[in-house]
C-alpha cells in the first residue's frame, strides 16, 4: 500500500494480486471479502498521514487561507476542492458496478498495460514535455499558479483511476502535464489531491464497514498495516520527488508491462 499508493503503478492492482497470493478471501459479496477490502482502505490512513507530514507547510497555508490570511493557500485549497469533486461524484454513483465488474486480476492486467502504453505514447509524441525542457518553459511551474480550469481538468483525469489498475497518481500527473503544469507542480498537486481523495474514501468505507473490519481483524492489525503503509509511503514519496526532477515517467511504463507479465504468468499457471 505505502510503496505503490503514490507511484504511478496502481496500488489497487498490487493489493489485489497480493491478496490472492496470500490466499485471502475473494468470494464476491462475502463478509470476509468486505472485511479484506475495508482493511485495505483502512491502512491507507498511513499513506494519508505521510502526505500530511511531508507537506505540512502546504496544509498550514491552506488553513490560513481558509481564514483569509494566505491568498496562495486559499487558491490551492479551492483548486483541490474543484479537482476532488468529479471523482467523488462518479465514485458515489458507480462504485458498486465498478467493484462488481472490474475488481479482478484480468481487468487490472489490461489497465496496467494500457497505462504503460499511454505513458510511452504521450512522451514519444511530445504531448507531454520532455524533462530536458526547463519547467518555466512548460507553462505553470508553481503550485499556486495552477488555474481553476486546470484543477478541474486534473480532477476529470482522476476519474479514470476509478478503474482498478489505472493508478490515481498516474491519472492526475498525466492530466496535469497535459494541461500545461510542469512536472514538480504536477507531482505535488497529485500528492495533495491524493490526500483529499484517500481521506474521503477511507472515511466513507470505515463508516460503512468499520464494524466488519473490527470483527474480522480487531484494532491492532489495521494499525500495524497503517504504520507500515506510513513508513513505506514516506520513502516512496521522497524517492519519486527526487527521481522526477531529472527523469520522465517511462520507467513506470516498463514496470507496468513487467508486473502485468508476472500477473499473467501467475494466473495462467493457477498460482492465483
Amino acid at each position: 500500500e505505502g510503496l505503490t499508493e503514490y507511484l504511478p503503478i496502481s496500488s489497487t492492482g498490487h493489493l489485489l494480486i497480493t491478496a490472492r497470493l496470500l490466499g485471502l478471501p475473494d468470494e464476491k459479496g462475502s463478509a470476509e471479502l468486505e472485511a479484506v477490502n475495508t482493511y485495505v482502505v483502512a491502512i491507507q490512513f498511513g499513506a494519508i498521514v505521510a502526505v500530511a507530514g511531508l507537506f505540512w507547510p502546504r496544509f498550514v497555508a491552506m488553513l490560513r487561507g481558509l481564514f483569509g490570511r494566505d491568498a496562495a493557500g486559499r487558491r490551492l485549497l479551492v483548486n483541490l476542492v474543484i479537482a476532488f469533486l468529479p471523482a467523488a461524484v462518479l465514485g458515489l454513483l458507480f462504485n458498486g458496478p465498478i467493484e462488481e465488474l472490474l475488481f479482478g486480476p484480468w481487468p487490472v492486467v489490461v489497465t496496467w498495460v494500457l497505462g504503460g502504453a499511454l505513458i510511452l505514447w504521450l512522451e514519444r509524441t511530445g504531448r507531454i514535455p520532455s524533462r530536458g525542457v526547463p519547467d518555466a518553459e512548460v507553462g505553470t511551474d508553481r503550485l499556486d499558479a495552477i488555474s481553476q480550469r486546470q484543477a478541474l481538468l486534473i480532477g476529470v483525469a482522476q476519474c479514470a483511476a476509478l478503474v482498478p489498475g489505472t493508478s490515481r497518481s498516474l491519472a492526475t500527473i498525466l492530466g496535469a502535464l497535459l494541461v500545461g503544469v510542469a512536472m514538480p507542480a504536477a507531482v505535488e498537486f497529485s500528492f495533495l489531491l491524493g490526500f483529499a481523495t484517500l481521506t474521503a474514501a477511507t472515511a466513507y468505507k470505515l463508516a460503512a464497514d468499520g464494524g466488519t473490519l473490527v470483527d474480522q481483524f480487531g484494532v491492532v492489525d489495521p494499525l500495524i498495516g497503517a504504520a507500515f503503509a506510513f513508513a513505506s509511503a514516506v520513502l516512496a514519496i521522497k524517492w519519486l520527488l527526487t527521481y522526477l526532477e531529472r527523469h520522465d515517467l517511462s520507467i513506470f511504463a516498463w514496470y507496468r508491462f513487467a508486473v502485468a507479465g508476472v500477473a499473467v504468468a501467475l494466473l495462467v499457471t493457477g498460482v492465483i
